[in-house]
Order: C-alpha cells, then sequence, then structure tokens
C-alpha cells in the first residue's frame, strides 16, 4: 500500500507530490492525458505569469469572498514563496511594470520539465492515461486497475478547457459532498455586432477604462468575431457575471469639459470620424465602438465618450473560460483540506470553490492548496493508528 495517491497532476497535485515526497512517503501520481501540466504548458504559451509581486494585504484583496482556509494558504505560500520555488527549480524571474512576475525563459516547459526531474529523483511514480473511474479505481492502457493508498488527493481542476484535463466530470464520483455549480471566470463575452464591425475584428482596444459595477480598471481588450475578450474584461467578468452592465470609457485622461473644448476645436469642413481622429486621438476602432453603440449619435458626445454601454449577450461558453467558479465547498473541508465526508481524502486546486483573475493569482492558489493538502497528508499520516 502507498502513502498517498495523487489524481490529477496539474500545479496543485505535483505541488502536493513535491512535499509529501519530500518527506520520504511514497507517492503515485495519475493522469487521465498522455501527458502532464497541460494547462500549465498552454498557459505560458504567451509567457509564464507565476504570480504577481505586491504586498500580501493587497494579493489577498484580488480574492473575492476569500474563504478563511485558503487565506491561510496563501499567507503562508504567497508571491515571493511562488518565486523562490521557481528559482529552486533553476528557473530565474523577473517582475514586470504591471508587478507580473515570469520566468526568464517565459515559457512553462523548462520549469516544468526541472519540476518532474525533482519528482522523479524523490521516487514520485507519475502514470499517465489513467482515467479516475471513482473511488481509487482507473481506466488505463493495461485495462481496469486499483490503488490501495493511505490517502487520496484530489486534483482534478475545474470545469473549463476540457480538452487540456479540465472537464469538470469528477462531479459524477462525488455524490456525497456538495459542489457550487461551475460557471465561467476570465471568460469574454458575446456582441451581436452589426456587419460594419467585421473590419475592427482583431483590433486591441488600449488605454480605455471598463466600468462593470464597483470594479472600475484600465485595460485593454480586443474586439473578436464573436465579442470582446482579453485582459481587461476578464478583470471585469466578475461583476459582469453577476449582472452588471458594462462600460467603456474611452478618454480616461480626459474630463467632459476637455473632451468638449477638444470637439469644438474641430472645423465644420471635417467629418465627425475625422473630428474624432484629429481632436482626441481616437483610432477606427475606438470610433467603430462608438458608432456601433451609440447611434443614432447624440448633440453632445462627451458623456458618451466617457461611459459608453456595451449590451452584452453573455458570457461565453464554460469550457473557453481561462478559469471557473464553482466546484467544492469550503464547508466539506477540515482546515487542512481533507473532505469531512471521506477521512484521507483530500482536495487541492480548481476542484475548490474560489475565484481569483488573471495575473498570477490563479496559479498560485493552486500551487498554495497543493502545498496545504500536502501538509496536510503528511500531518494525517504521522498520527498514531487508533
Amino acid at each position: 500500500m502507498i502513502d498517498a495517491l495523487v489524481i490529477g497532476a496539474g500545479p496543485a497535485g505535483l505541488m502536493a507530490a513535491e512535499v509529501i515526497s519530500a518527506r520520504g512517503l511514497s507517492v503515485v501520481v495519475a493522469e487521465a492525458k498522455p501527458t502532464v501540466g497541460r494547462k500549465l504548458l498552454m498557459a505560458g504559451k504567451s509567457g509564464l505569469n507565476l504570480t504577481k509581486n505586491e504586498a500580501s494585504d493587497a494579493f489577498l484583496r484580488a480574492y473575492p469572498d476569500l474563504p478563511d482556509s485558503l487565506k491561510v494558504s496563501l499567507q503562508s505560500f504567497g508571491p515571493q514563496e511562488v518565486i523562490t520555488w521557481a528559482e529552486g527549480l533553476g528557473q530565474s524571474t523577473f517582475t514586470g511594470s504591471s508587478g507580473r512576475v515570469f520566468p526568464t525563459a517565459m515559457k512553462s516547459s523548462p520549469l516544468l520539465r526541472a519540476w518532474l526531474g525533482r519528482l522523479a529523483a524523490a521516487g514520485v511514480d507519475i502514470r499517465t492515461s489513467w482515467k479516475w473511474l471513482g473511488d481509487n479505481r482507473f481506466e488505463t492502457p493495461e485495462g481496469r486497475q486499483e490503488v490501495s493508498a493511505k490517502t487520496t488527493i484530489l486534483a482534478l481542476g475545474g470545469a473549463s478547457w476540457a480538452r487540456l484535463g479540465s472537464d469538470g466530470k469528477w462531479v459524477d464520483h462525488l455524490t456525497d459532498v456538495a459542489v457550487a455549480p461551475f460557471e465561467p471566470a476570465n471568460v469574454g463575452f458575446v456582441v451581436d455586432w452589426s456587419e460594419h464591425m467585421a473590419k475592427h475584428f482583431g483590433a486591441p482596444i488600449k488605454s480605455v477604462e471598463l466600468l462593470a459595477g464597483k470594479t472600475r480598471v484600465r485595460a485593454e481588450f480586443t474586439i473578436s468575431q464573436r465579442g470582446i475578450e482579453g485582459g481587461g474584461i476578464y478583470a471585469v467578468s466578475r461583476e459582469l457575471r453577476l449582472g452588471a452592465k458594462l462600460y467603456l470609457d474611452l478618454l480616461p485622461d480626459l474630463s467632459e469639459d476637455e473632451v468638449r473644448l477638444r470637439l469644438a476645436k474641430g472645423t465644420k469642413k471635417q467629418s465627425l470620424s475625422n473630428r474624432l481622429r484629429k481632436t482626441l486621438k481616437l483610432d477606427p476602432a475606438k470610433i467603430g465602438l462608438l458608432n456601433e453603440f451609440a447611434r443614432p449619435l447624440p448633440a453632445d458626445l462627451a458623456p458618451t465618450l466617457k461611459s459608453l454601454p456595451v449590451p452584452l449577450k453573455g458570457p461565453r461558453p464554460l469550457d473557453e473560460a481561462i478559469s471557473t467558479v464553482g466546484g467544492i465547498k469550503f464547508d466539506q473541508l477540515t482546515d487542512g483540506f481533507m473532505l469531512t465526508t471521506r477521512p484521507g481524502w483530500f482536495v487541492a486546486g480548481e476542484m475548490l470553490d474560489w475565484e481569483a483573475p488573471t495575473g498570477g493569482y490563479l496559479l498560485t492558489a493552486c500551487l498554495a492548496t497543493g502545498k496545504s493538502v500536502g501538509e496536510g497528508v503528511v500531518e494525517w499520516l504521522s498520527r498514531p493508528e487508533p
């Protein structure tokens, strides 16, 4: 019988395996896909954002409705600990102007290779193409198999990017556990564009502020054929999901009065588009948004330019979200992330019901919960037999 069975080989599961194996305990990691860390590798294609280098209080405020046990995990393994961990794997890091931390190599693959090497040296046995069937049973290339383990760690992810391994189907195997319904987080939203917007598909919208409910952020987003997406939209996606309306300030560096003064400087011979371009420096895509959402244009354009309403048709599908909210409720767990209904069974990562924006917060929380679970398993296994 092995000491610990980890189901799921993403960041949370691998971190739990690292902590447990470092204590000399036997660990088997079972992964449904043919290779491990697929979502981590996908996240690193455009630069792996490890964490956000900011003070603890500011960092924790990024997590809405932060559960106490997750807060404790993040206080124990926050931004500085993530940086130290990555550099311990031989991956130097740097902090960008926004505070986001990246490996110098930018990609995920060097870090993952070094991590897997360290796990192998610690004796961790990783078995791929092992699909979980519930309990400790698996469908494997060699047929159905069952693993005898003293503890089991579930780290199967949320319910987005199913092709990378997170499909949320694990819910069917945990009928004794209360699970909050999955909803998309950090996701694009649908807009029914007129045909006139086709020429702007793919255009980035920069230097704008987005307002949704009580959240106001300065960021950029992208116009796509299906709607709007990108960092700025993800930053307000929670408010939008909860029913808030979206407004854009196309000129965040100017007041309404300054906008009026500049527009008044245009000549009557100029078309409105030329006046907007020359006096306010609006690019064609921003002018396109104004024409799309503010027709007929009001005589006084300043208020509209400072608060342009964007009618949305709802979020993109769940599987397209960068992350999901929902999952196992924290009241189903002990402080050590063990299921109250299943002694010896622990849960880490995006299987749990928490939410975070992009910017390093997601990965940090997955690593932090994985570490906490690993410590919980070590503590559980150290207890004397009854």
